[in-house]
């Protein structure tokens, strides 16, 4: 099987440590653990190539250098036009058995190239990207960027789309064929996150080099700073609350302190651990100063990918703590993630979320922005190990059975018509080039 995996958004690495380059590894996971023939063609390779996917080709595509908004929308429909070229050329010996692109502001060429070429294509939707763009960016030339969604969605055999509220966005612009959208949630892959295997006791703690540090411009304040002595007093034992994502608004960190700062005054050796890192960093950890709580925080930063499972093991509780949004689109990879390693996760009563946790009883929900009513919910599993153990249990079982990224990727080929099977492996390797594409008639790659 030999397959195209197309993403043109510069925002994207493929081989980065952001969570949208974590679901990105995930799908060409599956499809090389299938024995598929993957070449990726991308305007960010990345620089840190998990070894498991040595063998994926990538074929660059070159974005011009630009100042102003304009111009770069403008360099970026640009790069997207290389992408036809770049996939011709690569199928010069041999066609491709499908094209997926994961859907990008300015892309529509990939979907565009599969029609023309008679091979099946899914396009994989995250979010409405117009509407996103306009409402948290700038967006100068939005028709076109319309222009764009509805030939990329247009042109696919099948539309995969995270959430209920993106599906809806994505069928409003699938023309005469809005059955061919379809909802799949996001994954995980349960074999790279468990729970804490049988008979491990206690949990590990972070070096203190990534303890909670934020860094000004007068240096750096260092929060949660540990002696020897409070690891063990406290590192194997306290209460335990994760936090992984990027450290941004729309996350609701601010009532996560806020929330953490109530448990910690009916369970005083309860800790939090922050994984990720964004521009709420320095707010976030001089909240925790001005609360009292920053001793008990711990910030790890932004971690690979691969250091995510032992992080989750130091935790008893995972939480997802959404403030009010009024569109809520979102197919959270941490819930997810939460959910595989066998956590409780108290997550906000929005969008799917509901669906996702109370379908087998795998979660808390509470009212979105209220702080008072996270504590509360963290507090009550504090003090209730058995329910604590129950929920995991059953979080883990929703994982592996609705979520694993083996079945989300089965599905989202089987709406294209395409089965995923386990391929004869070829005689001769791929061999792949240092040429990188350079516009509509170059197929040169390089390896991941």
């Amino acid at each position: 099987m030999r397959v195209a995996y197309v993403s043109s958004d510069p925002g994207v690495p493929v081989f980065g440590r952001k969570g949208s380059s974590v679901h990105v590894q995930a799908v060409l996971r599956e499809l090389v653990r299938a024995g598929a023939e993957v070449h990726v063609v991308t305007t960010r390779p990345g620089a840190d190539t998990p070894d498991d996917l040595a063998d994926v080709v990538v074929h660059r595509i070159l974005v011009a250098p630009t100042g102003s908004t304009a111009a770069r929308e403008v360099a970026l429909r640009e790069a997207d036009a290389q992408v036809g070229g770049i996939l011709s050329g690569i199928a010069a010996g041999e066609s491709f058995d499908l094209v997926y692109e994961r859907y990008s502001l300015w892309g529509s060429a990939a979907t565009a190239w599969a029609r023309e070429a008679d091979v099946p294509s899914v396009l994989e939707v995250n979010a409405p990207l117009v509407a996103e763009q306009r409402t948290h960016r700038e967006l100068v030339d939005e028709a076109g960027a319309e222009r764009c969604a509805r030939a990329a969605i247009g042109a696919a055999t099948a539309v995969v789309a995270v959430s209920g509220p993106v599906a809806a966005w994505a069928a409003e612009r699938a023309g005469a064929h809005p059955q061919k959208v379809h909802v799949l949630a996001n994954g995980v892959d349960t074999t790279r996150i468990t729970p804490v295997p049988e008979g491990v006791g206690g949990r590990r703690a972070l070096p203190d080099s990534s303890r909670g540090r934020v860094h000004g411009r007068q240096g750096a304040l260092h929060f949660g700073r540990d002696t020897s002595a409070r690891r063990a007093r406290q590192g194997a034992t306290a209460f335990t609350v994760l936090f992984v994502g990027t450290l941004k608004p729309w996350h609701g960190l601010d009532v996560l302190v806020d929330a953490f700062a109530g448990l910690r005054a009916r369970v005083p050796d309860a800790r939090l651990l922050l994984v990720g890192d964004g521009p709420e960093r320095e707010a976030v950890l001089a909240r925790a100063d001005a609360l009292g709580t920053a001793d008990a925080v711990e910030h790890a930063g932004a971690v690979a990918p691969s250091e995510v499972p032992a992080l989750l093991h130091r935790a008893d509780v995972a939480v997802a703590p959404y403030p009010p949004l009024e569109h809520f689109y979102f197919s959270p990879l941490k819930v997810y993630e939460y959910l595989a390693a066998g956590l409780p996760v108290v997550a906000s009563a929005v969008g799917e979320l509901p669906d996702a946790l109370e379908h087998g009883g795998a979660g808390v929900l509470v009212p979105p922005g209220d702080a008072a009513a996270l504590a509360d919910a963290l507090v009550g599993l504090a003090h209730d190990p058995d329910r604590r153990a129950a929920l995991g249990a059953r979080a883990r079982a929703v994982a592996v059975e609705r979520h694993d990224w083996s079945v989300v990727v089965r599905r989202a080929l089987g709406f294209a018509g395409v089965p995923l099977v386990e391929a004869v492996p070829s005689a001769e390797p791929v061999e792949a080039t240092d040429r990188v594409a350079t516009g509509p008639a170059t197929g040169g790659g390089r390896r991941g």
